[in-house]
């Protein structure tokens, strides 16, 4: 970076300031924290006191939820494929059903895969 843009950047307002690598690299370690993180990332994304790190928070708020969202479908797709919801809403035949479905999955990766190569 020349010396010039490091003027320009010293001349913007705090509110305007980039933030470098290591500090989205920080904001990311901190965000994934379970309780402290996720408060963080509330302020922050609610916050106006610096553009880039609100914006980054409410990119990272946007990604928790997709991610959520994904993993709610492929437990459903999983429950509905294992059969879980054939005796009703139960949580015994759930359970069942669900334990039933990785066991059958486990016993078709270790037929498929050469003896030796795997150790369940």
């Amino acid at each position: 970076m020349t010396r010039r843009e490091k003027d320009e950047i010293e001349r913007l307002p705090g509110k305007y300031r980039p933030i470098g690598a290591w500090g989205y690299f920080g904001y990311t370690i901190l965000f994934s924290l379970p309780i402290i993180g996720q408060l963080c990332l509330l302020i922050f994304a609610l916050s106006g006191s610096n553009i880039n790190r609100r914006s980054f928070a409410r990119m990272y708020f946007c990604g928790f939820f997709l991610a959520l969202i994904i993993a709610v479908v492929v437990l459903i797709i999983i429950l509905v494929a294992s059969g879980a919801f054939k005796g009703g809403f139960d949580i015994a035949n759930i359970t069942e059903s669900v334990k039933q479905f990785f066991t059958n999955l486990i016993d078709k990766i270790k037929g498929a895969v050469p003896s030796g190569c795997l150790h369940f």
